[in-house]
């Protein structure tokens, strides 16, 4: 029989090979030929929708087969972090608002330093942290106030999923912004946001 930690294991497996070919510029050129510009208003609402849906089975069998407790974390503690994972919850969308030519998949195609490409213009929660979707899904998963064993394997491969995600798309930047990036960089921490000391420096 089939142990639930491997289940588990294959589910996320699963996400993260259908979420990374989604978020590829290989998928996003042939949503670009197939659909034209109406791909830029589509992409990021079904891109979102899919990513739920997607998760949901992996949500489901960590529901069904968590595995020992390892801890549960009592009050009033257990409110922090879920102030925190309700904080961290907020930046995903605010980071959007934020920077959106980012997303936009006509600039991510374009060659650096295009017009296509755009300017990186540097703003909002950017000031402070140069990924905060890595910032905050590490919150998330890690102000959770109970661990059991199988969550605990998750979480720490969702951990390296993401950091590798976040190397991924910095590249991509590096591509769409060359030089104006490398600065940004230097300035700016990708997980760790420092407003006191970076602020001033940008």
């Amino acid at each position: 029989m089939v142990s639930s930690t491997i289940i588990l294991i294959i589910s996320l497996v699963a996400f993260a090979v259908i979420h990374s070919f989604l978020a590829s510029l290989f998928f996003k050129r042939l949503l670009i030929r197939a659909m034209g510009s109406r791909a830029e208003k589509l992409y990021m609402p079904a891109f979102s929708l899919i990513a739920v849906i997607t998760i949901l089975p992996l949500v489901y069998l960590l529901y069904k087969y968590p595995g020992p407790i390892i801890y549960i974390v009592p009050s009033p503690w257990r409110w922090l972090m879920v102030g925190g994972q309700i904080i961290a919850a907020v930046v995903a969308p605010r980071a959007l608002l934020d920077a959106p030519h980012r997303f936009r998949i006509r600039s991510q195609l374009s060659a650096p330093n295009s017009p296509e490409a755009g300017h990186l213009d540097i703003r909002g929660i950017y000031r402070w942290v140069r990924d905060p979707f890595l910032l905050s899904g590490l919150v998330i998963i890690w102000l959770t106030p109970f661990m059991t064993v199988n969550l605990l394997i998750i979480f720490i491969l969702t951990t390296i999923y993401l950091y590798l995600g976040s190397l991924h798309w910095e590249s991509r930047l590096l591509a769409q912004f060359g030089d104006e990036y490398r600065s940004y960089q230097k300035k700016v921490h990708r997980i760790i946001p420092l407003p006191g000391r970076y602020r001033r420096r940008l």
